[in-house]
């Protein structure tokens, strides 16, 4: 126990300091690993290796030449034998271009894709790879994911975030050669039964299919999706949904995504199909599963869905960023939240601020990371990074309290008639519903749960008039709970409380 406390009194804040991208990154790569708690702090690129009696920082000399930036920002940790693999990309070195007219930019010339390996018993680490283009606009897929295969003893690297060299990739663990197994761009993927499977993402536009690795006999099993409303349990689609996390158990794969989650057997159809289930969605608002992690606890998944994640000020005009609203992306329609799923209830277990970028069990206690800052756009660029993180301490039994109060606003110009939310309302005593509307309108509630396998969603439609409304949601309490009005009104206001 004392081995533990020395390693968590070591644990420090990370105010604003020298790493040049675009706004914020986080504390990334949390794993905690034979009495190495290790992580990597973007955009700084440092990676820390904290044990009992020392922090050790790696600087990623071994990339570059200073100075650096950037490190990790989607967690792609790994652990194997005595070994913890980590990836990601890093800026050696960074070079920031400046401002000129609205707004500022970074070359990305110096920009490589990296996996290292740190030995636990010595203490040492080693360069497997690194990859870059050499371009000062583009550059080569990060490392989003690594996911060992025990079969074949090789990590499989998922590539998503780039212009060139996306898809599954396998890396020897020893040699550092590489291999590409599929063009598909990956963000995140994991285990399940006998495969490796992978959401495969599109920007902006988010998952168009999962693609499964067979490591017994190396073939490809690839699902695409088409018409999402068919495979959503409320009969609705979703917008824009981009890849968060991924995690196996109960005999399904689960695919956390922007609005939701899918959960299935995308291996074999026949006997469980795909099916969308919508959670913490609202629809043009970019809150989600993004650049975070999940986790099996207790049996269950302990997830994070972020409120302030990407965003920009200064959109190009020609830019991704074009499809999407300045107002939009910046407002903030509630707190990030820890949930946690154990079919078939999911509970709001935490209630934290912009974004929670990873967490791990440290003995009895749970290690949140946490920045108040979102990752913004390509006009956006600073010498430092414009966030503030740090750590959250947390007792395990935070999974098992009664959920803690929350309030999501949600302005009607985000969601206009397309269905959102999601929200769990297990363990809330009195949750309501409140709206003001500037014209008479319908609000279908749909409600259903995580029970396996799914089932549908079942609907009630309310009449609801100008001006104030107020809805008790008692009788939805052991339920998920999506909304959606029969007219768009983008003057309205709708304020879910759970007490």
């Amino acid at each position: 126990m004392v081995v533990l406390e020395n390693i968590l009194y070591r644990l420090r804040e990370h105010p604003p300091r020298y790493g040049p991208e675009w706004g914020s990154g986080g504390v990334f790569g949390l794993k905690y690993y034979r009495d190495v708690l290790y992580y990597t702090l973007a955009f700084e690129a440092e990676s820390h290796f904290i044990t009992s009696d020392r922090n050790a920082v790696y600087k990623f000399e071994l990339v570059g030449d200073k100075p650096v930036s950037g490190g990790d920002t989607y967690n792609a940790v790994e652990v194997v034998d005595d070994n913890i693999y980590f990836g990601g990309w890093v800026h050696a070195p960074a070079v920031y271009k400046g401002r000129s007219g609205k707004g500022s930019t970074i070359s990305f010339v110096n920009k490589y894709s990296h996996v290292h390996v740190y030995d636990v018993s010595s203490g040492s680490i080693k360069l497997l790879w690194k990859e870059g283009v050499g371009d000062e606009y583009k550059w080569a897929g990060e490392v989003s994911d690594i996911i060992y295969d025990p079969v074949n003893d090789r990590l499989l690297l998922a590539r998503g975030d780039g212009h060139v060299n996306l898809g599954i990739y396998s890396l020897d663990r020893r040699s550092g050669r590489v291999e590409k197994l599929s063009e598909n761009p990956v963000l995140k993927g994991s285990h399940y039964l006998d495969h490796i499977c992978f959401g495969i993402h599109s920007y902006p536009w988010g998952v168009r299919g999962v693609e499964c690795i067979d490591l017994v006999e190396g073939r490809r099993v690839v699902k695409w999706f088409r018409d999402l409303d068919r495979v959503s349990i409320d009969g609705d689609t979703v917008y824009t949904p981009c890849v968060g996390v991924a995690s196996s158990g109960y005999g399904r794969f689960l695919l956390f995504v922007k609005g939701g989650l899918f959960i299935g057997n995308p291996v074999d159809e026949d006997i469980e199909p795909l099916r969308f289930v919508r959670l913490f969605d609202f629809v043009k608002n970019l809150y989600g599963p993004l650049r975070t992690m999940v986790k099996p606890f207790g049996g269950g998944f302990l997830v994070a869905y972020n409120s302030y994640v990407h965003s920009f000020l200064h959109p190009l005009e020609d830019s991704v960023e074009k499809g999407f609203e300045r107002k939009i992306v910046n407002t903030v329609v509630g707190p990030s939240v820890l949930v946690y799923i154990t079919p078939p209830t999911a509970r709001i277990v935490g209630v934290y601020g912009a974004r929670i970028t990873g967490f791990e069990r440290v003995g009895d206690r749970l290690v949140i990371a946490y920045n108040t800052m979102a990752n913004l756009g390509e006009r956006d660029a600073s010498p430092i990074d414009n966030g503030y993180r740090g750590f959250i301490i947390e007792s395990m039994d935070i999974l098992y309290r009664n959920p803690p109060p929350i309030t999501f606003k949600i302005p009607g110009y985000i969601v206009e008639d397309k269905t959102f939310g999601g929200i769990p309302l297990t363990g809330y005593r009195e949750p309501e519903l409140r709206i003001w509307l500037s014209k008479d309108n319908g609000l279908y509630i749909n409600s259903y749960d995580l029970g396996l396998p799914l089932n549908r969603a079942y609907s009630t439609v309310y009449d609801l008039k100008k001006g104030f409304n107020k809805i008790s949601l008692r009788d939805y309490r052991d339920s998920i709970i999506s909304l959606r009005f029969e007219k768009p009104d983008v003057d309205a206001l709708v304020k879910i409380n759970l007490l």
